[in-house]
């Protein structure tokens, strides 16, 4: 059985015992979170597809850590003007290891 679930403005399908990576949750580590944005479910033979979300279905996942991803440079350059800006960012993570997914 597996899921496709939204958080953080993306989707991730997901079936149990995986682990993700998604944009911060604010939840400790070692609790669980239930995640209810649930677009579709597939049991095996059927899929069920929500418009937008599948009723009652919930996905249930414990936190392992709060971690921040590799380091992106931005670099911006004008030729010949002297201009050069150098930034960098690190986006804030939450790894999730998804325990269970109830259908309706």
């Amino acid at each position: 059985m597996y899921a496709v679930i939204k958080t953080g403005g993306k989707q991730y399908k997901v079936q149990k015992d995986d682990v993700i990576r998604v944009e911060k949750l604010e939840v400790e580590a070692g609790k669980n979170v239930t995640l209810e944005e649930v677009l579709m479910l597939n049991d095996g033979k059927k899929s069920t597809i929500g418009s937008p979300l599948v009723a009652g279905a919930k996905v249930t996942a414990e936190v392992l850590e709060q971690t921040r991803a590799d380091k992106v440079i931005i670099f911006k350059k004008k030729r010949r003007q002297n201009y050069r800006r150098k930034k960098g960012h690190r986006q804030h993570l939450t790894v999730l290891r998804i325990k269970d997914i109830k259908a309706a």
